[in-house]
């Protein structure tokens, strides 16, 4: 029995739940997996895991074994990067996650700028509007937008963007501008929505956060569909400052009920804490961090708010 092979299933069946989750996410044949878990709860003399007709579920001693194994696998990670290099130079692969649009407007430029100065890392660009685990998917920084809950992850904040409610020139002329959030009800409003619907609309924060119900005139699932509506005057729309901010530049759109509180959301990078770091992610970082952040302060100039 090769105890780290079987460690390193055993840990991938309780992330993933189930030995074929585990099968899937470490490419070896489920029969395999299902040995390797076996071997290592004989070898130990203790039931590891509880198997029923849905899921995986962890013993008490599978619940402690499973700790020390994950920490044991993290070290012999780290110490097959440290010989391959990893420390004394950047290099190797670099696994990042970003909002789809965010992504697309501002991290991914900054990344290919970043490959021609670092000739000798990769980086696999994942952009997603779901939260992805950094831990079970093995990513190397997240950029979140949005206050963070409490974890051991390191988080860096790199600037904010606002809600803002927008409608193009032409809208506002045929319509009229709204005074008040609560005018929105009397408005054709664009939602972004999909599958299920999301027609709250929130003004201010604190004790001053306010909620109003808007009536959607069309509603659509991508912020860039939203903005394109808005600038065709189909409606008004709620965007967050980066999405509105080409838009804005370009006087397609502008922003009204100013004055009624902008919720303000932090923009950060995460990355699971490490004893020692691995190079490609501190260049990565350091490179990263002040252009997001400068990034960031332009659109607050763009839309009007620096």
């Amino acid at each position: 029995m090769d105890r780290f092979e079987s460690m390193e299933a055993f840990v991938a069946a309780v992330d993933g739940g189930s030995l074929s989750a585990a099968s899937r996410a470490l490419n070896t044949p489920l029969p395999t997996i299902s040995r390797r878990v076996s071997e290592l709860e004989a070898h130990l003399g203790a039931q590891l895991l509880v198997r029923t007709s849905r899921k995986l579920i962890p013993t008490e001693a599978g619940e402690a074994f499973v700790a020390v194994a994950r920490r044991l696998l993290e070290d012999l990670a780290e110490a097959e990067r440290a010989a391959r290099g990893e420390y004394l130079a950047p290099r190797g692969e670099l696994l990042v996650t970003a909002p789809i649009m965010f992504g697309k407007l501002h991290v991914a430029p900054i990344v290919h700028e970043f490959l021609a100065v670092y000739p000798d890392v990769t980086v696999r660009l994942v952009l997603s509007d779901q939260v992805i685990d950094l831990v079970e998917a093995h990513v190397d920084v997240a950029l979140r937008i949005g206050r963070l809950a409490d974890s051991d992850l390191i988080a860096r904040q790199v600037g904010h963007v606002r809600w803002l409610i927008c409608a193009s020139p032409d809208y506002l002329k045929l319509r009229g501008e709204p005074a008040t959030p609560e005018a929105l009800a009397d408005h054709a409003c664009i939602a972004f929505e999909g599958l299920q619907t999301y027609r709250d609309w929130s003004f201010g924060g604190g004790s001053a956060a306010r909620s109003v119900v808007i009536r959607p005139r069309f509603s659509v699932n991508t912020a860039e569909a939203v903005a394109e509506a808005a600038a065709a005057g189909i409606g008004i729309a709620q965007l967050m400052s980066y999405q509105a901010a080409d838009a804005i530049s370009q006087r397609r759109i502008t922003t009204i009920l100013r004055g009624f509180g902008d919720d303000v959301m932090p923009v950060s990078l995460l990355h699971q804490s490490q004893r020692i770091q691995p190079l490609k992610r501190r260049a990565f970082l350091d490179f990263v961090i002040p252009k997001l952040t400068q990034a960031l302060v332009d659109v607050e100039r763009t839309v009007g708010l620096a």
